[in-house]
């Protein structure tokens, strides 16, 4: 883990494609842009969700550990229930929630 870095357990759930989503599924370490921020998608936060080894397909819901790299903006906003966007560049690909937080900045 980085120094400075926000770890959370989250529940993901991939967008089916018939939603909008992917359309192939994500495994291993995988860093998209996650949205915090009201709904301005301009403004977005790097993190690396951890889905191991087991692909997590669109349309299911996993949880799984995100690391949120050099954040501390994201401090007061990763709480236990918030709730984000997950996007690849300006499409919605998923939802999260934290569910426990792991590790301050």
């Amino acid at each position: 883990m980085a120094d400075g870095a926000i770890v959370v357990k989250a529940r993901i759930r991939l967008l089916s494609a018939d939603e909008g989503g992917r359309t192939l599924p994500v495994y291993g370490r995988y860093r998209p842009n996650h949205g915090f921020f009201d709904n301005d998608r301009s403004e977005m936060m790097i993190g690396q969700i951890d889905f191991g080894t087991a692909p997590c397909h669109p349309g299911e819901t996993r949880d799984v550990t995100i690391e949120f790299f050099d954040a501390p903006e994201l401090n007061d906003l990763l709480q236990n229930g918030r709730e984000w966007r997950i996007q690849e560049g300006d499409r919605l690909i998923g939802v999260g929630r934290v569910i426990e937080r792991l590790k301050p900045a």
